[in-house]
């Protein structure tokens, strides 16, 4: 059998991969965590998961925002302010105005929603 040149793979390992995109970590910070250039980072999303890094990752990026959603209830308990911020810069909400018919707006009804919500959430594992 012939002797294979070149420099040996890099090793990534897979794991550490998997919780750094689910920390929501860039391209180039997981390049720099494992030490490696883009392009071999490329490389070993397609022989490991048999795509690039690009849709590795917007695959498998929910699993960050399952995270921090569940995270985020439970900070709202102690910093709203920080659940709010969280919310808009990673889950995409937004602050909803008042509608502009006071008819239309029944704060008793989403004081019940959000405590229903709340239970609903609560009650569910981790």
């Amino acid at each position: 059998m012939a002797k294979k040149n070149g420099r040996p793979l890099a090793e990534i390992d897979k794991s550490q991969f998997e919780n750094l995109y689910g920390l929501q970590c860039a391209k180039f910070e997981i390049c720099a965590f494992f030490k490696v250039t883009d392009k071999t980072l490329d490389r070993w999303c397609r022989r490991t998961y048999k795509g690039g890094f690009s849709d590795i990752f917007s695959q498998k990026r929910g699993l960050g925002k399952i995270s921090l959603r569940r995270i985020q209830f439970r900070q709202a308990e102690k910093s709203p302010a920080m659940a709010i911020w969280l919310g808009k810069q990673w889950l995409g909400q937004s602050d909803n105005p008042v509608p502009e018919s006071k008819s239309d707006y029944d704060p008793v009804a989403r004081l019940r929603e959000f405590d229903k919500i709340t239970a609903e959430n609560n009650a569910s594992p981790d």
